[in-house]
């Protein structure tokens, strides 16, 4: 035992940085998993319970035949002859583990405990109930146990005077009383006693196939009856989930969630649906807000660049209009970056290969010096859901920030998943240091030592490619590749 006790305790030592992992990530698998425990803990006792009614029950029916097969014995025994009876004794067939013995003088109790009353009161009931003629009634009946094995002791007074095998009248001392409890040795009738001993076996029904049989079944419904309640109760849960996903991709066309079913499905529908409206209409009251500033913009910017023109000075007005076509340029991709935001454009299914590779070779017809600096790898055909010149404008803008600022868009798709596919888009520039990979998708964000007014750049090409897939359900990462060049990582949901 104290083995096994450093054993378990070793092993949990051992495995306690596992257990975590052996929790299901899912609130369902959480609560199907605690109420399997819960269930099966309250099977366990309950069989554990009803195991030892059933034990109580046998052994009440084992102690009943064990009266029935003495009174069965003592008759035989009795109605022969006295001078038969021990040659009676030993032709009684008995099972293999009970005894029968032939004892003169009085009961044989030396060694013996007092048996419980309740077992007394059974085994002495059965007797009598078994009907024993009036002739051959014993004259003492003592109910004995004794233990290391456990065996029940039935010690009857064969009718006979002292000293013979010939009947007598009953004694002048009282016999055991009929719970069984002795008188005193000087009143004890002496005489004949058939002693009749059978051992008690100890029964273990947690050995048996039908225990175990009983509880893995009871479990198993159990299991299959807490596994569909869970599911049911949680599909509410699962449909906001999903319900909240897709707001988050699109909000201005995700559909509101069906406000049906139980009370508390309804009001949190209704609630999670005039937040979606609330959402929906901020979105578009900063939409249009950007819009209307950006083509109000439009008009005064206009007016500069004429007014540019009649400047003398050449030097300064170039400065002028190159700072209005900054302005302009920033304008426009204000409107652009709006407009994304709410685009209606339907989600078919496309060619993501023959997308990325039109777009290659776009960028090689716009910029002949980097058209060796191009290439894509992967498959030839791979369909996607999605919205084709939304995909399109996010890697136009990757691939336009590769050849930019790293003179090169290396373009490598791979599937890593069934339901998902990978697009990296490698350059060979010097990188973005890695506390600035994630804060160059901020709108108007750029980074001073690649990004400057020269390139023309807005700070918006970043953030328009990271709303559009992520408006698909995918996503996008900047990570500093080891031999030099930074990669953009594009997943996308197949």
């Amino acid at each position: 035992m104290k083995k096994i006790k450093v054993f378990f305790a070793a092993f949990l030592f051992t495995k306690k940085q596992d257990l975590p992992s052996l929790i299901p990530k899912s609130l369902a698998g959480r609560t199907i998993l605690i109420l399997l425990a819960g269930f099966a803990i309250v099977q366990l006792l309950g069989l554990v319970i009803q195991t030892f009614n059933q034990m109580q029950l046998e052994r009440i029916d084992d102690q009943r035949a064990l009266a029935t097969r003495a009174a069965i014995i003592y008759r035989h025994i009795a109605l022969a002859q006295p001078a038969d009876r021990p040659a009676a004794v030993m032709r009684e067939p008995l099972p293999r583990s009970d005894g029968l013995a032939l004892v003169f003088g009085l009961p044989p109790v030396a060694g013996t405990a007092e048996m419980p009353l309740a077992a007394r009161q059974i085994i002495r009931a059965s007797i009598f109930a078994y009907g024993i003629p009036p002739a051959i009634r014993p004259h003492g009946l003592v109910v004995r146990e004794s233990h290391n094995p456990l065996t029940y002791i039935i010690i009857f007074g064969l009718p006979g005077p002292p000293g013979s095998l010939q009947p007598f009248p009953p004694p002048p001392g009282p016999p055991p009383d009929m719970n069984g409890n002795l008188p005193p040795p000087a009143l004890m009738p002496v005489g004949y006693w058939l002693v009749f001993t059978s051992p008690v076996l100890k029964p273990e029904p947690w050995r048996s196939p039908g225990f175990a049989t009983a509880f893995i079944v009871m479990t198993l419904l159990g299991a299959v009856m807490i596994s569909w309640a869970v599911r049911q109760l949680l599909i509410p849960v699962r449909l906001l989930a999903e319900a909240a996903d897709r707001l988050g991709r699109d909000v201005a066309n995700a559909p509101d969630l069906p406000e049906r079913g139980p009370r508390e499905l309804v009001t949190a529908a209704a609630a999670f649906n005039t937040m979606a409206r609330r959402v929906r209409r901020f979105v578009e009251d900063r939409t249009f807000l950007l819009s209307a500033i950006g083509h109000d913009l439009r008009t005064p910017i206009t007016r500069l660049k004429l007014r540019a023109e009649y400047m003398e000075d050449d030097e300064q007005r170039q400065k002028m209009l190159a700072d209005l076509d900054e302005m302009e340029a920033m304008v426009s991709a204000t409107l652009a970056f709006g407009r994304d935001v709410t685009t209606s454009e339907p989600v078919t299914r496309l060619d993501l290969p023959a997308l990325l590779r039109t777009i290659l070779d776009e960028a090689a017809d716009g910029s002949a010096t980097h058209s060796n600096e191009l290439s894509y790898e992967g498959p030839e055909h791979l369909a996607v859901q999605g919205r084709a010149l939304g995909l399109k404008r996010a890697f136009t803008n990757l691939v336009s920030n590769a050849l930019k600022y790293g003179d090169a868009a290396f373009i490598t798709l791979r599937a890593p998943g069934r339901h998902s596919v990978q697009i990296d888009i490698d350059d060979q520039g010097p990188g973005i240091e890695t506390a600035d990979q994630e804060t160059v998708f901020e709108p108007f964000r750029r980074l001073e030592t690649s990004r400057n007014r020269e390139t023309g750049g807005s700070g918006l090409g970043l953030s328009i490619a990271r709303n559009i897939l992520r408006a698909h359900g995918g996503d996008i990462q900047l990570i500093n590749r080891p031999e030099g060049g930074l990669r953009a990582r594009v997943t996308l949901p197949v």
